[in-house]
């Protein structure tokens, strides 16, 4: 790698670290039980990569990172609710995340569902906290930036997405799977990635970098779960923190299932050099997500 993605990384987020720290209310706080639910899964662990994009959108555009840390941090949230709902019983019935036993087995099903639904509420009202940015952002940037999150976590997004991933659950193949599939891939998991960068983009004032910054996260967010798939299938459990082999075992629509891991890894190989190239207007500004990009490709977990 041509400059330290994984130094510039880690420091990105660790301020999302001390920041959701400082946001979220201490598990003392009453109703303690609850508090100690959020910060159980919002704390387990993970790279932490839509709040790290968020914060490198607004670098891209010319601002410094922390003028887009209510916008990161709001999204983590959002992402770990997501998490949290997807664990349960009723939906994916995993036992564990992050190689530590989910929420509903620590917390109990009911309060599992009660910490999602407070940090997704959370999420919305750090977000729209005008006091938690610089004076110089305008109230108009972060209205904008907030709808583009609301618009890619709910029924038209990562709601919507998971939703027809149940649907399509144990059903028999037939056609129209592989236009379903990109469509749950593209909702349930990109959605939100394009949205951390153009939210990112946008409180810190961007114009044409808002559009192409979007583009980028479409195909990176699909190449991210395309490689999500394959690791589902053949990663190791110890490094993925979770059991490998679940998504045959349920009869999840996955890239592997439709198209073998083969065609899998090329197909995300194609999307990130797409989302290079659309990149190429930003020039060495976007050397992090460039970084990024490939990183994606390549990981193993």
């Amino acid at each position: 790698m041509g400059r330290d993605l994984m130094g510039s990384w880690e420091a990105k987020r660790a301020l999302v670290e001390e920041y959701l720290d400082r946001w979220v209310p201490s598990q003392d706080t009453p109703p303690s039980r609850l508090h100690q639910a959020m910060r159980y899964s919002l704390f387990a662990g993970g790279k932490r990569i839509r709040p790290v994009l968020a914060l490198a959108a607004a670098e891209v555009v010319g601002e410094e990172a922390l003028v887009a840390m209510p916008l990161a941090c709001g999204i983590e949230m959002i992402h770990t609710y997501s998490l949290i709902h997807d664990d349960l019983p009723a939906m994916d019935d995993d036992d564990f995340r992050r190689g530590k036993p989910t929420s509903h087995r620590v917390f109990g099903e009911a309060l599992a569902i009660l910490a999602g639904d407070a940090l997704l509420t959370l999420a919305f009202q750090i977000m729209g906290d005008l006091s938690l940015y610089p004076s110089r952002v305008y109230p108009e940037r972060v209205l904008g930036a907030v709808k583009e999150v609301a618009l890619a976590a709910g029924p038209l997004g990562m709601v919507g997405g998971q939703v027809v991933d149940l649907e399509m659950e144990g059903r028999s193949r037939g056609e129209g799977e592989e236009e379903a599939l990109e469509w749950i891939h593209i909702h349930k998991t990109a959605r939100m990635i394009e949205a951390s960068l153009k939210a990112g983009a946008l409180v810190a004032g961007a114009g044409e970098e808002a559009e192409i910054l979007e583009a980028y996260g479409r195909h990176v967010g699909l190449a991210f779960q395309v490689v999500d798939d394959i690791l589902g299938c053949q990663g190791d459990e110890e490094k993925l923190g979770k059991p490998v082999g679940r998504d045959v075992e349920k009869g999840k629509l996955t890239y592997p299932a439709l198209y073998g891991v083969e065609a899998s890894s090329r197909k995300a190989r194609e999307l990130i050099d797409h989302a290079l190239e659309i990149l190429g207007p930003l020039g060495e500004r976007a050397w992090f997500l460039r970084e990024l990009a490939l990183y994606v490709v390549d990981r193993e977990r």
